[in-house]
């Protein structure tokens, strides 16, 4: 039965050209991203060599509103995203009658932020009369590194952001084994919100960063040790995620550490670098755990290669450093070779969509015609769900000692 199911079974406006090289007669793929609060477009032609891009940020907006706010993104996707696209055909030397297809981002995301590059891209391959193709924004996050590596199929993938958290193994282009994913919240929507509980904008070092940076930064000088935070869900065997709990532990020794300090809530607390340190280590331990217990399940049922299996860790948290170091040490343990794409790829960017459009575009997937009607999906999971067979499996992990330099 196991086996007949595994058989059925992606504020600055500047644009820029990664590789020096321009359109010759190749196909070429424009791809758009709108997901959440980045504006993105690039061109690509099939060797995934970036022709020209442009990524219009929202990150100072909402740092001064303390969160993204739906309606402003959408506001900001608006007012940038023609400029955008066209700044990125004008780089890359490519006309619109040039492009072999247009690749969007219509799930998951917000919905609308999904709704305006939708909208925009509709509109633009009617009036060019283009191919077009609706990109996963996961499954583009998963596909990225092979921008950059030799990376063939399966590989496990683990994606971590501030609006995802899934583990899978990815088995082609359009076919992913969902292992796990977030109960509840995501790991860099949780540090952000520790981030903004800790008031870090007060502090000289954070004021320009996002809050999962700005605990990233502290953490380098803190004892990750001294708050004692419980690693969420240990008694479960399975390989789903859960942050809130976590979010609430770490709440709670903030409020018992302002009232032994005497001062009101937003204030700096003398012991910041401690928390942040600490906070980051729970959730880097907690991402660990989970991923290691994946590898295990993925070498009892042969999902992955014997040789040179390989973990991609991809999203906009991919970029912490600590949590790298610490999922390095279950890699180097059983055998993987960890990848990740480059920090500038890891967020969300227009790319990774195209480049999950050449993808697609290669394999003749999913490419629909000009006239199509098609919709967003806010909440649309990858693959088939696997977190069932997880579950009964109940693998446990051997302890592993995770201090990291």
């Amino acid at each position: 039965m196991f086996r007949s199911i595994l058989r059925r079974a992606g504020v600055f406006g500047r644009g820029c050209v990664r590789r020096q090289s321009r359109a010759k007669a190749s196909s070429l793929v424009l791809g758009i991203e709108t997901s959440c609060d980045d504006t993105g477009a690039a061109v690509l032609d099939l060797n995934g060599t970036v022709l020209g891009e442009s990524l219009h940020s929202q990150k100072e907006v909402h740092l001064r509103t303390g969160g993204i706010i739906p309606t402003v993104a959408q506001q900001l996707h608006r007012e940038h995203i023609e400029r955008v696209v066209n700044e990125a055909l004008a780089l890359s030397g490519v006309s619109p009658h040039q492009l072999s297809a247009v690749a969007t981002t219509v799930k998951p995301g917000l919905a609308l932020s999904l709704g305006i590059g939708l909208e925009f891209s509709l509109k633009f391959v009617k009036l060019h009369r283009k191919p077009f193709i609706p990109i996963h924004h996961m499954e583009a996050h998963a596909l990225t590194v092979r921008m950059e590596e030799q990376v063939e199929f399966p590989f496990l993938v683990l994606l971590i952001s501030g609006g995802h958290a899934l583990i899978a193994v990815a088995r082609g282009v359009d076919d992913f084994l969902l292992l796990g994913h977030s109960l509840d919240e995501a790991p860099g929507d949780t540090l952000d919100k520790i981030a903004r509980r800790l008031s870090l904008l007060k502090h000289p070092l954070c004021s320009s960063l996002s809050g999962g940076q700005a605990v990233e930064v502290l953490a380098q000088t803190g004892d990750p040790t001294r708050f004692k935070f419980t690693t969420p869900m240990g008694q479960t065997l399975d390989c789903n995620f859960s942050f809130a709990g976590l979010r609430n532990q770490v709440s709670m020794a903030i409020k018992k550490q302002e009232e032994e300090e005497g001062v009101e809530p937003g204030t700096l607390l003398s012991c910041v670098n401690d928390l942040a340190a600490s906070a980051q280590h729970t959730v880097g331990a907690h991402l660990t755990k989970r991923t290691h217990r994946s590898i295990l399940f993925c070498k009892k049922h042969h999902l992955l290669p014997e040789q040179n299996p390989t973990l991609v860790l991809s999203g906009g948290v991919a970029s912490n450093q600590y949590i790298r170091k610490a999922l390095s040490v279950i890699t180097e343990r059983e055998g993987l070779r960890l990848l990740c794409p480059p920090p500038k790829l890891c967020t969300d960017n227009g790319v990774m969509i195209a480049w999950n459009g050449v993808e697609r575009f290669r394999e003749k997937k999913g490419i629909l015609s000009p006239d199509v009607d098609i919709r967003y999906e806010p909440k649309a999971p990858l693959g088939v769900d696997f977190t069932a067979q997880v579950r009964a499996a109940a693998i446990k992990v051997p302890p592993v000692k995770m201090k990291i330099t």
